[in-house]
């Protein structure tokens, strides 16, 4: 097995983690559990068991860092006192995700990649959130997110 994380190996990996988000909205629709589908997204997608992630998803900004699984959680699908902010972002719901990237950096065990994601909601709305996203590779030949910034597009204030 490679240690080196492919260009590939990553578009597998965004389109599995975009409909897994997907998989979490079409629970909640269908007024479903969303706890063990929100856990298999972290615990699949995460590098947590390996050591730590740094996490700042793109609707935190009470408790915008989410270095531990349980913020992870709160974050997907809500619902959790210690992070009152959390409504749940895959419970939107949303009908695709589609990543758009800008670049990629490949090392031997590790890799990032920027750029653009586009979360298309059930009115075909498409949301643009900006990412840079980190991977590694453990130790069982998984890749795991390590590093995961989202935001907004910046807009420039007329005040000045």
């Amino acid at each position: 097995m490679s240690l080196k994380i492919t260009k590939e190996e990553i578009l597998n990996f965004q389109k599995e983690w975009g409909n897994a988000l997907v998989h979490i909205g079409k629970l909640y629709l269908e007024k479903k559990e969303l706890k063990e589908a929100g856990e298999q997204l972290v615990d699949k997608f995460y590098a947590f068991n390996e050591g730590i992630v740094l996490f700042k998803p793109t609707r935190a900004a009470q408790k915008q860092f989410r270095n531990t699984p349980e913020g992870a959680l709160s974050y997907f699908i809500g619902n959790n006192s210690n992070f009152p902010e959390d409504t749940g972002f895959a419970l939107q719901p949303w009908l695709k995700v589609r990543f758009e990237n800008h670049a990629f950096i490949l090392n031997n065990h590790s890799a990032i990649s920027m750029g653009n994601y586009f979360f298309t909601d059930p009115k075909g709305f498409h949301k643009k959130v900006e990412f840079t996203i980190g991977y590694i590779r453990t130790k069982t030949g998984q890749i795991k997110i390590n590093l995961h910034h989202s935001s907004l597009p910046f807009r420039q204030s007329s005040a000045r």
